[in-house]
């Protein structure tokens, strides 16, 4: 299955001196990024990558993610317009070749097979990586509740006495 936004690039490419190479969502991939993210709007995504070899299976991708979408408000349940700029550092590895390290700080890898690497498939998952989890309008607030008095324990006792 090809996913939303498919830029291949054959390894043989990446030359001593790395590659540089943009990935620009057309309309219709950023219509299928909508879907996919579950989002109201992805309007622009666009990601610039300087793509170096660590050795001859390995890829080091730097990146600078650029996008405009459509988020709803956690607050206020309004959808609101947002940028996401993230600059991110990956590692194309071979599949199999993963390691099992966990360390937050290590760069994240991503497989590939074969002599092709997808920068689309990557920009895609930078994006989903980029979005805040909890996203907030600006200057949405919620009300406080009133802070309620707390009962008497001996409160429910009063409804029990006679009425003179």
């Amino acid at each position: 299955m090809t996913p939303e936004l498919h830029r291949p690039i054959l390894l043989d490419r990446i030359g001593p001196n790395g590659l540089d190479f943009m990935v620009e969502a057309t309309p219709a991939e950023c219509a299928a990024l909508t879907a996919r993210m579950q989002l109201p709007a992805v309007h622009a995504v666009s990601c610039s990558f300087h793509l170096v070899r660590e050795d001859r299976d390995t890829i080091l991708a730097r990146g600078h993610l650029k996008g405009r979408v459509t988020q709803t408000c956690v607050v206020s349940l309004e959808d609101f317009e947002a940028p996401v700029e993230e600059v991110f550092q990956v590692c194309f590895v071979p599949l199999g070749t993963e390691t099992d390290d966990v360390d937050p700080e290590s760069d994240d890898e991503i497989p590939y097979e074969g002599n092709v690497i997808d920068l689309g498939e990557a920009t895609a998952e930078q994006l989903a990586l980029a979005l805040d989890p909890y996203p907030r309008k600006p200057g949405a607030t919620l009300e406080e509740a009133e802070p309620k008095q707390p009962e008497h324990p001996f409160a429910g006792l009063s409804r029990l006495r006679p009425l003179n």
